[in-house]
């Protein structure tokens, strides 16, 4: 038995974004509904976070999120120390959001921030000069928050991930789209990854100036990271490859888009088309806009 994820969020005392991020941390754990849609939490797991000695207070700490300037209150130190850290990776954020600006907002877990601050080994970040690799690097505009950020992210996006195209779906989705056109240049493959990406609907509707804010957060731009995420998505779809070929339409179920000029369909079957009529939004309408 499961129930909806706002069901739950009221049977568990958290606010939305509380229950949404307590989720993405893998505090609450989620289970693919029956029919597709959105996630749901299986009864017994709403029940043994409730037995948990200081329920409910002892959930909202795991997910209690700070600023910039509570989260230097909380480590003792000015803000723009506060930054500096985080600039430099060694505050992880936790989740972010644009203000009427447009301006990114990242936020951070009040328990790791106060037991970064609590640790003898950090105590010299604390106070005093910052070690000189750091600061040339800060100097030289380094920021690693978007990269630390997209870590954890990625780390969530692959715990929901049941099978080897689910995974190699959710690699795709932190990679510019003309990188997986490179990877992935078979169409049908493409096509089906987009079906299968994982549902993000929280940072805005497609093409908005948000949503173009929050892509640039969301695309690896780091090569360490980048050749990371390529070998993973190549990995993923040798595995899914083996397990099963991705589907391709039919020319009962699907139109048939003529090719572009200068471009032969493949033999004995229909071209591919995207799944769902008219084109695709954002980043995988970018991708699905590229042909093998």
């Amino acid at each position: 038995m499961t129930r909806p994820q706002g069901s739950a969020a009221r049977e568990l005392g958290l606010k939305r974004g509380e229950f949404d991020l307590a989720v993405r941390l893998g505090r609450i754990r989620t289970v693919a509904a029956p029919d597709g849609g959105r996630r749901r939490v299986p009864r017994e797991e709403i029940e043994r976070i409730q037995e948990v000695e200081g329920f409910p207070e002892t959930l909202r700490k795991q997910v209690r999120v700070v600023g910039t300037s509570e989260g230097a209150d909380l480590m003792g130190i000015p803000p723009s120390r506060f930054t500096r850290l985080a600039r430099a990776g060694l505050l992880i954020p936790a989740k972010f959001y644009l203000n009427r600006y447009r301006t990114v907002v990242w936020l951070y877990l009040a328990e790791e921030i106060k037991e970064f601050a609590g640790s003898e080994l950090n105590a010299p970040l604390l106070t005093g000069r910052a070690p000189d690799k750091m600061r040339a690097r800060l100097s030289a505009g380094e920021d690693q928050r978007p990269r630390r950020w997209r870590a954890r992210h990625a780390g969530y996006l692959l715990g929901q991930c049941s099978d080897p195209w689910e995974r190699a779906a959710a690699m795709a989705t932190l990679l510019d789209p003309t990188q997986v056109a490179e990877l992935v240049d078979n169409p049908y493959e493409r096509a089906h990854l987009h079906r299968i990406r994982p549902e993000e609907t929280w940072y805005g509707a497609p093409e908005s100036p948000t949503a173009r804010i929050v892509e640039h957060i969301l695309i690896a731009d780091d090569p360490d990271e980048i050749s990371w995420l390529r070998a993973n998505l190549l990995l993923s779809l040798a595995e899914a490859r083996a397990l099963c070929p991705a589907p391709r339409p039919t020319t009962q179920t699907a139109a048939v888009e003529p090719a572009p000029t200068g471009e032969p369909s493949l033999p004995g079957t229909p071209d591919p088309v995207s799944p769902t009529p008219g084109p695709a939004p954002g980043l995988w309408g970018r991708l699905l806009g590229r042909r093998g």
